[in-house]
């Protein structure tokens, strides 16, 4: 009898558990992005914000109309827009979904990309309320306008290129921009649907496209970070029922209602959101953001540094230094003997690598990549955000001693995101085991920006570094074992640069003397002042001559000694 009851109250208890699974799929509140430990709360610090948009963005910012300008500086963002006639080429003209590729995608990406992590002025009438606080966007919000909502094609068409304004074309926009975005983990994309149309022509191919970037998106290309999230505008727009928010510990994307056209119309012939509906809007992406927000920045620690390339179905590749002979040259990999580096082919075995000070929040990444690159295909780009009073570097260490004095120094192309960018090239000498650093100070110019400059520096001109033993004593190019590039300062950094055609110069016939292209990096007065003490002896009967600390010297200074040791182990 008593087993006979057991087995009818643990029956009853199964189908009450399997009633509950049910009507928890059934409800739509459960739907949609959720995940345990969300945080719907504004950053604890200043957050830098950018949103390209047209007039319906325009609307939804101002003060007198969706507010979002001013809650978003409530909510601890400072924000920077573009508009029609903004950044290179006039690109803010074009935001519908067939010009994504020009921005993220296109021959000139790099160079509006450039533009928009930098920009900072104000292209709309909204209450910014907080101060700049300094560097790049971090969190780039993208909308495209209502005509966008004007689909055509079917409801549930595959991703295919070509046409226009198509459902399997704007599936197949968005599934290549994945491609920038993951290269980029340390920007935050959050795309705004398109919003509707009061004409239901073409309102169900909007609304299964839009469900789509919601619900299906990211999970049809198994798109492995938290750097990319989507707000349905155009849901919050067609009902006043229908929601896209975080609500009671969970996200809500509920969207049955209506007829999948526009509610809230500022006039019958006009189709731009009214101020009640983009003030709804405004209440419902505060705190989603903000989830957004706290998912990416969890995900920073688990994810490969800025600007590494990460393959979604790819298998690694082990790189490791070419084995060489001690006492040579570095081989050539490909035309003219002088060639250190194209970076056009990564599996050749030159391995460049990042080492950080890993004490504070500073970050690197260099990796040859594709898309800005100086007569070629491949470039290295170094993408970093120094920590004050620390440092990092980009460095390609050699297993052997190379023997480099055939030449005359080094050049190479350069394209930086900004002027006034402090670094350092280092050469390093000594042993594998046991390497010194010899540092040349450098500081990006304004030519650099959005073009191609050539750089050289000599030998004279790289000098031991600061914090190491016989300081400012001469380079020795017989005894080389790698090379790098050094960034650090005593205040924040931040900054993105490109390298392109390493070369040993004044090899072969036609070499030509190096001549420093570059300003010298800025030094505090201070470390300028000459020593107390006289300097010990120079190796090699070189005169000693103690140049400007530069940035990264004054970091690592900071630092200590032991520190940078450990870099180099």
């Amino acid at each position: 009898m008593e087993k006979r009851q057991w087995f009818l109250r643990f029956a009853r208890l199964f189908l009450i558990l399997v009633i509950a699974l049910i009507a928890a799929g059934e409800n739509p509140a459960t739907n949609g992005l959720a995940q345990g430990g969300d945080n719907p709360n504004p950053p604890d610090r200043v957050v830098k914000l950018v949103f390209i948009h047209h007039s319906t963005g325009e609307n939804w910012l101002r003060d007198d109309w969706g507010g979002l300008g001013g809650v978003l500086a409530e909510n601890n963002y400072f924000v920077s827009d573009t508009n029609y006639g903004w950044g290179p080429d006039a690109i803010g003209d074009r935001t519908d979904i067939v010009n994504w590729p020009e921005w993220f995608r296109g021959p000139e990406s790099s160079r509006y990309l450039a533009a928009l992590f930098i920009e900072s002025g104000q292209h709309s009438e909204y209450s910014r309320g907080l101060a700049d606080p300094g560097g790049e966007n971090q969190v780039i919000l993208f909308k495209s306008c209502f005509p966008n909502s004007n689909l055509e094609g079917n409801p549930y068409d595959q991703a295919v290129t070509g046409g226009e304004l198509t459902v399997a074309n704007a599936k197949y926009i968005y599934n290549d921009l994945l491609e920038t975005f993951r290269s980029r983990p340390d920007k935050l994309f959050v795309v705004i649907t398109a919003p509707p149309l009061q004409d239901a022509e073409y309102a169900e191919n909007a609304r299964a496209f839009n469900l789509w970037l919601v619900n299906d998106w990211l999970a049809e290309n198994n798109y492995p970070l938290n750097n990319v999230a989507v707000f349905d505008f155009y849901n919050v727009l067609t009902h006043p029922e229908n929601h896209h928010r975080y609500r009671d510990g969970q996200i809500e994307h509920i969207s049955e209602h209506g007829n999948n056209t526009l509610r809230y119309a500022s006039a019958r012939d006009d189709d731009h959101p009214n101020p009640e509906g983009s003030r709804k809007a405004t209440q419902e992406f505060l705190p989603l953001l903000n989830v957004f927000y706290h998912r990416w920045q969890a995900g920073l620690s688990s994810v490969p540094p800025i600007g590494t390339p990460i393959s979604i179905q790819a298998t690694p590749v082990a790189a490791t230094p070419p084995a060489v002979t001690p006492g040579t040259a570095l081989p050539p990999r490909v035309t003219g003997e002088s060639l250190i580096d194209d970076f056009e082919n990564p599996a050749s075995g030159l391995a460049w690598e990042v080492f950080w000070d890993e004490a504070v929040e500073t970050r690197i990444a260099c990796a040859p990549q594709a898309g800005l690159a100086y007569e070629s295909a491949m470039a290295l780009q170094i993408d970093y955000e120094i920590a004050a009073e620390s440092w990092a570097t980009c460095a390609l260490l050699f297993e052997s001693t190379l023997d480099w004095s055939g030449g005359q120094g080094l050049s190479f192309y350069m394209q930086a995101a900004q002027a006034g960018l402090v670094f350092d090239v280092i050469l390093y000498g000594g042993s594998p085991g046991d390497r010194s650093s010899y540092m040349a100070g450098m500081q990006t110019t304004s030519e650099m920006v959005n073009s191609w400059e050539k750089v050289t520096v000599g030998w004279s001109e790289f000098f031991r570094a600061a914090w190491e033993e016989n300081p400012g004593s001469a380079f020795n190019p017989a005894v080389v074992t790698g090379i790098a590039f050094g960034f650090g300062e005593q205040a924040a950094s931040r900054g993105e640069i490109w390298i392109d055609q390493l070369i040993l110069t004044g090899i072969g016939p036609g070499s030509v003397a190096p001549q420093p292209s570059l300003e010298p990096a800025l030094v505090p007065p201070e470390v300028e002042e000459e020593p107390e003490e006289p300097p010990e002896e120079p190796e090699e009967g070189n005169g000693f001559s103690l140049p400007c600390i530069s940035a990264l010297g004054l970091g690592l200074l900071v630092a200590g000694a032991a520190g940078w040791r450990r870099l180099l182990a």
